[in-house]
């Protein structure tokens, strides 16, 4: 088995925000929504089935505290979140990955999956780090 590394995709689309137990943690860089990528830093891993069962309970916990996050980064932002996505796809990076996505009704891609709803938008500097700010704060790192 070789050592985690993160799949070169994420560094185009997110930013780093940090390390929880398990999971490295991205904001991703659509400033449309908040939006966090966790990573399970665990080698070869595309499935949730790929982990141990212990650590599929610590992502399970990892997944709520990112929800808090991703409300932290509404809040910060002045749009709050009306609903929590979180999904798994990994088509185009196969690293397992879970996105958890804010929501609300007057977002672009309302009530549909926000990838592919146009191209997105990166977030100016000052933005970025409230949301990253606001993301941290609410992960304890």
């Amino acid at each position: 088995m070789s050592p985690f590394a993160l799949a070169p995709a994420f560094d185009a689309v997110s930013t780093a925000i940090g390390d929880l137990q398990l999971c490295h943690v991205r904001l991703m860089e659509d400033h449309r929504f908040a939006w966090l990528t966790l990573v399970p830093r665990v080698a070869d891993v595309r499935e949730m089935e790929d982990l141990s069962p212990a650590d599929r309970a610590v992502l399970m916990e990892e997944i709520i505290a990112a929800g808090g996050a991703v409300r932290a980064i509404g809040q910060a932002l002045g749009r709050p979140v009306e609903k929590l996505n979180v999904g798994q796809m990994g088509n185009t990076t196969p690293q397992l990955h879970i996105h958890v996505t804010g929501r609300r009704s007057d977002d672009v891609a309302w009530p549909l999956a926000p990838w592919g709803s146009g191209a997105p938008q990166r977030y100016g500097a000052d933005e970025q780090a409230l949301a990253l700010a606001a993301a941290r704060q609410a992960l304890g790192i």
